[in-house]
């Protein structure tokens, strides 16, 4: 509804002019500010359990409107930005970390199965080679 004759203008369209009007006014680096001052207000006022509600919440959205090829764009891009960002020793230092955390959480049998299937997917590969 817009304004006209004695009309009021609704909050949605209230709300959208204003958004264009700032947009015009500010560039890239105000957003950046804003985002960056509302961000620590936030991770002052909320604990480690709002973080995980929040993604938790944010990735079932997410599952329910995206399919595989978009969660294989967005690994690969993430993937392509961290391999420009970062060397071998981090990749070393991350892979250590992940294994001594694997071998705490799980037994032989655990790495029995892995293997068993790893040599099955190798084998498999050979025979289409």
């Amino acid at each position: 509804m817009s304004k006209d004759n004695n009309k009021k203008m609704t909050l949605e369209e209230a709300g959208r002019k204003g958004g264009e009007a700032t947009s015009k006014n500010h560039d890239k680096e105000f957003y950046q500010e804003i985002g960056r001052k509302g961000g620590e207000a936030t991770s002052e006022n909320h604990d480690k359990e709002f973080y995980q509600e929040i993604g938790q919440k944010g990735g079932e959205a997410t599952s329910e409107n995206h399919d595989k090829e978009f969660y294989q764009e967005i690994g690969q891009k993430g993937g392509e930005a961290t391999s420009e960002n970062h060397d071998k020793e981090f990749y070393q230092e991350i892979g250590q970390k992940g294994g001594e955390t694997t071998s705490k959480n799980h037994d032989k049998e655990f790495y029995q199965e892995i293997g068993e299937k790893g040599g099955e997917a190798r084998r498999k590969q050979n025979d289409n080679d």
